[in-house]
């Protein structure tokens, strides 16, 4: 680790020196200006009459001030350096994940056999197939076409554990880079060469793509505004001290700009942004831009799914209940039945259930005495029917209903009574019936997530909505959206119907963040403001998304949302800094420029520093050494407290804007006893 961080510090020094060529520093208008004075100031270190006579120290003056500004740039720069380092660093590891990759080819010819070709990775074309067998890379992203295998995705993941991936359904997709860890697949190629999720990944950490967000765009047109004001003030106050009969040197009045021109912020902006994406990063997701991590710092309202978000997912048996007049055992053997070949994770509960109530095993018929009937979309249920005619269902209560009727049976009265119970207990029913006989209910428990009741009391702190989209009833919507404590919920809920819910939220200007992984997913996820695709889900979904959760894990929505805020809580801590910084720098320069002219001055200098040059020195260091400081607090972002914005920004103007204020006066002081024994023996 140590090794690591002194490559990023070398890295960095070296990254400094080449940033300071003017076309690059020309992207950084403030930090430009500072650049600018800096020459201005060498220039007159070796010719110090260039703009009249000067006294015999200037030359000694000018050079402590060029010197001061030249770290003052190289500071800077090497905050920007550092946050890119750190990326870069990330990127190498990734690299190294690509070399000497290589593909097996598979070539089709017109009979049914196939030939294959070991080629070179980068060679491949999308809609190649390729087969991968136990223990190689996979070449490229792609779609499992063939096959079924456990993948080893911890080199872009970082989790160890295998993931299983078959043909059709949401577990199909593959990244280049993975290892498949047993069996085989076979793969057809979902991007060309330089295209692939690998590739993305190691453009966006390297920070190539990374473009200014709106709000810094915006932030950095103000910070140039600022800058473009003091410039004015600092050329009309030459002639207006020439008027008063006091000469003011050309580097004082660089260092008076400098001072006053918002530098701090202006040198950490850019890092800022950069260790913001680096943190999401940091955090196994990949963010496509810095706008949609900025985005996830203003998101108004969250959509989520109840599978897999807020609840586990697994909906397990938790009790079997008979109707009138059926014996408990009757529907228990009945839905073990039915469930003995589901190899679902409810079909597998309701077994589970029944051995532990029962106390023994369960055996399954013969394959010749029986027929497993698989659940389907459509019918919404799943069974078994026997060679002599009888026939087991369980499933959706309404399909049970609709089937039993059809055979001419009745249907319990009191089956609502229980089913209702259910729902209303946040479960899900699910109904036995034995041929034309409704026999009882399955209880189906999901069990929602620790510690979310908690995560979305947070989110309300902060003014976020949170809705809960569910295809469950609305009475068992109702019930979990009140236990886990989420604002709404949408019961019944289609692909489409998330489209209209955040059509609808967006039209009243907010900002809406949502999860998906299925290609159903794709379309809602492209309209929401925030969208993050599961890892683990199709490539539609990741294409249509502008966040990608490496680790698949839904509820990382809610610490993205708060990595956004503390991205745009830092940058506006640090902006206040920065200018209540210049209110304390003002104090330091303008009695010192003109209190030996002007004696009343000297009740401006409240600090009581020492001489002029002291004061002016002290200032520019101050201005320098500043920003180094604020580095750590640039990558690592402002400690962040779900709070109300009124009361966030109080605490802000607090903490940043008074202490900004009050830093400079204690910093500037010392500095000014520790230089100004310095200063005079050298005769300044």
């Amino acid at each position: 680790m140590n090794t690591k961080n002194n490559n990023i510090l070398q890295s960095s020094v070296k990254g400094a020196f080449i940033k300071l060529n003017p076309v690059y520093m020309m992207k950084n208008p403030v930090m430009f200006v500072v650049e600018i004075g800096f020459l201005i100031t060498l220039v007159l270190s070796v010719f110090p009459d260039l703009f009249g006579a000067t006294s015999a120290s200037a030359r000694i003056y000018n050079i402590i001030v060029s010197f001061i500004l030249f770290l003052t740039i190289l500071f800077a720069n090497f905050a920007e350096s550092v946050a890119e380092g750190r990326g870069k660093a990330q990127a190498e590891s990734l690299k190294k994940t690509q070399q000497n990759m290589t593909a097996r080819l598979i070539r089709f010819d017109h009979s049914v056999k196939f030939d294959e070709q070991v080629i070179d990775a980068a060679e491949l074309k999308k809609g190649d197939i390729v087969l991968v067998k136990a223990g190689e890379l996979i070449p490229s992203d792609g779609e499992v076409v063939e096959g079924i295998a456990s993948v080893d995705e911890s080199a872009i993941t970082g989790e160890s554990a295998p993931v299983v991936k078959e043909s059709g359904g949401d577990f199909s997709s593959v990244t280049g880079g993975t290892t498949v860890a047993s069996d085989w697949l076979k793969i057809e190629i979902s991007s060309n060469a330089g295209e692939s999720f690998l590739d993305k990944m190691i453009a966006l950490v390297e920070g190539a793509s990374r473009k200014k967000t709106p709000n810094e765009i915006a932030l950095n047109t103000l910070l140039v505004s600022l800058t473009i004001i003091f410039l004015i003030v600092i050329v009309t106050l030459y002639p207006i001290a020439a008027f008063v009969h006091i000469k003011l040197a050309v580097p004082t009045l660089i260092a008076l700009t400098v001072c006053l021109i918002p530098t701090t912020i202006g040198g950490l902006l850019s890092a800022i942004g950069i260790a913001g994406m680096d943190r999401v990063t940091r955090f196994n997701v990949i963010a496509i831009s810095g706008k949609a991590v900025e985005a996830s710092g203003d998101v108004d309202t969250m959509i989520l799914d109840k599978t897999g978000t807020i609840t586990f997912g697994n909906r397990i048996a938790a009790k079997f209940i008979p109707v009138k007049n059926v014996k408990l055992e009757d529907l228990t053997e009945k839905a073990v039945l039915t469930s003995l070949f589901d190899t679902t994770p409810e079909g597998k509960s309701i077994v589970n259930l029944a051995e532990e109530e029962q106390n023994r095993k369960f055996s399954a018929p013969a394959p010749a005495d029986a027929t497993f009937v698989e659940f389907t979309a459509q019918t919404r249920m799943s069974g078994i029917d026997f060679i002599n005619g009888s026939v087991i269902r369980k499933g959706a209560t309404d399909a049970i209903i609709a089937h039993v009727e059809k055979l001419a049976g009745k249907i319990p009265p009191d089956l609502k009574i229980i089913t209702d119970e259910i729902s209303s207990a946040g479960g899900t029913p699910l109904t036995v019936a034995e041929n034309n006989k409704i026999l009882g209910v399955i209880y189906l428990k999901d069990t929602i997530k620790p510690g979310l009741v908690e995560r979305f009391a947070r989110l309300r702190e902060m003014g976020i909505k949170t809705i809960m989209c569910t295809g469950d009833n609305p009475l068992t919507a109702a019930t979990i959206a009140q236990e886990a404590g989420v604002d709404s919920f949408i019961a019944e809920c289609k692909p489409e119907d998330k489209i209209l819910a955040i059509k609808k939220e967006q039209a009243q200007g907010k900002v809406v963040a949502m999860t998906g992984d299925g290609t159903n997913d794709a379309p809602a996820l492209a309209q929401a403001d925030v969208g993050i695709a599961m890892n683990s889900g199709t490539t539609a979904a990741k294409e249509a998304a502008n966040m990608v959760d490496l680790d698949s894990d839904p509820t990382k929505i809610l610490d993205i949302v708060e990595i956004g805020k503390q991205l745009l809580i830092t940058r506006g801590a640090l902006t206040t800094f920065s200018i209540a910084n210049d209110i304390a720098k003002y104090f330091a320069i303008i009695p010192a420029m003109f209190m030996l002219a002007i004696p009343k001055m000297h009740l401006l200098n409240i600090m009581k520093l020492s001489t002029p040059s002291s004061a002016i020195l002290s200032a520019l260091i101050f201005n320098a050494i500043i920003i180094p400081i604020l580095i750590p607090l640039a990558m690592k972002g402002v400690k962040y407290k779900p709070q109300r914005s009124e009361k966030m920004l109080m605490h802000n103007m607090l903490i940043y804007g008074l202490g900004g204020v009050i830093a400079p006066f204690i910093g500037i002081k010392l500095i000014d006893l520790l230089i100004a024994p310095l200063l005079h023996l050298i005769g300044l």
